[in-house]
């Protein structure tokens, strides 16, 4: 592997870190109150839904919001050795959550590459500025792995389409303004044998007359995560992106870029870790001394540390031009165990500290460790789900015999 960076890469990471130093410092100072920096009253969810978006106007001010977008957008066309390093450098100083994750790193893109001048001027820049939410509706009730087993119909009528249909899982979608939907235009598909033909991309307005967002409640308690319901909802025909039946040539450029920034996961597990441990140290220290728990904080280190290095790895066949595989689905795996084994571990060192959930007085770093123990199951179906992954690494790695 080449651990070496070029004198761009290295002057770009030094031009992240210096602005970081100045504006994340002013950043958290600013919202070191129970105020908002405008001076009104907020408080909860919809503090840190103002909180998200003043950070990403700071980032889209210094050209950092948008890394990969192009320069005229104000973007950076960074390289994939400065996603990295962007990626890297965020999980390192903790930086906060942008108010527009899905436009900024996958919908935006795929505005860009698939949509006419008219459409980039019209949903571009309220992307960058956080003018207004997105999200992104490619899941039902029967296509989730396979994707291509969609079923909500949008039929073209005269103007328009009319949509018909449910979607499931869709993240944040009752905050959003807009989203890019995946729908099927040819009824025909099915019964010719060609599920993957016939799906159309739109990005469709949520306050569409005949669309309804129904929040679905997790195991914690949370509503970020929803169903959203088409009953003969129109979408004018200026809102397809791409032609008509490319839906899945976008879907798969759209989840191309879901695998940006996981060069920093490792970082921030790496942080979660020793957070952990220094609040064991505080609350429950007889747990550091436990063999078997030792052992476990071991072995969790030793596999972050794999992570970073299979991260590197397929930084390198990237730059030498070969496909990153099967690295991007061994490091997803990985993901989705260390996440699970943090969480576990976390709660088994605080001991009788670990099950003081949030809103108690005396929970520690605010119930955080404790929710993460239940909200950190959901890695094992989130950006793919855990047996599809090592089915597809049996198949076309290992190229195990199938029975």
């Amino acid at each position: 592997m080449d651990f070496s960076f070029t004198a761009e890469d290295e002057a770009f990471r030094d031009e992240l870190r210096a602005w970081l130093d100045i504006n994340l410092t002013k950043f958290l100072e600013s919202w070191d109150t129970d105020d908002d920096p405008g001076g009104g009253q907020v408080s909860g969810f919809d503090r840190t839904q103002e909180r998200r978006k003043d950070w990403q106007r700071r980032l889209n001010e210094g050209r950092w919001a948008a890394i990969n977008w192009p320069k005229e957008w104000n973007g950076r066309e960074a390289t994939p050795v400065q996603n990295a390093l962007y990626a890297e450098e965020m999980a390192r100083v903790r930086a906060p959550g942008i108010y527009n994750t899905n436009g900024i790193w996958q919908i935006g893109p795929m505005i860009i590459k698939w949509g006419t001048p008219e459409q980039q001027q019209r949903w571009l820049p309220c992307i960058l500025n956080a003018e207004e939410h997105w999200c992104q509706g490619f899941s039902e009730p029967e296509a989730g792995s396979d994707l291509a087993n969609m079923r909500t119909m949008a039929i073209l009528d005269g103007d328009h389409y009319v949509v018909n249909g449910q979607k499931t899982w869709i993240s944040s979608a009752h905050l959003a303004r807009w989203g890019l939907f995946l729908l099927r235009s040819d009824p025909t598909a099915f019964d010719r044998g060609a599920k993957h033909e016939g799906i159309t991309a739109f990005i469709i307005d949520m306050e569409t007359p005949g669309i309804e967002c129904r929040p679905i409640r997790d195991i914690t308690g949370d509503t970020m995560l929803n169903e959203v319901w088409f009953t003969d909802a129109e979408v004018p025909i200026d809102c397809r992106l791409g032609g008509e039946g490319e839906g899945w040539q976008v879907a798969m450029s759209t989840l191309g870029h879901e695998r940006v920034g996981t060069a920093g996961l490792s970082i921030t597990m790496a942080s979660d870790l020793k957070s952990m441990i220094s609040a064991a140290r505080a609350v429950n220290p007889d747990a550091l001394d436990d063999p078997e728990l030792r052992e476990r904080i071991a072995r969790a280190f030793t596999d972050i540390e794999l992570t970073r290095l299979l991260n590197y790895r397929a930084l390198t066949k990237i730059l030498k031009g070969q496909p990153n595989w099967p690295e991007v689905p061994l490091a997803k795996l990985q993901w989705s165990k260390i996440s699970q084994t943090l969480a576990e571990l976390a709660v088994d060192l605080l001991g009788a500290a670990g099950v003081l959930g949030k809103g108690g007085p005396d929970a520690i770093d605010g119930g955080t460790w404790t929710r993460n123990y239940s909200w950190q199951r959901y890695t094992s179906i989130g950006a793919g789900a855990t047996e599809i992954q090592k089915n597809i690494i049996a198949k076309k790695a290992i190229k195990l015999p199938r029975k």
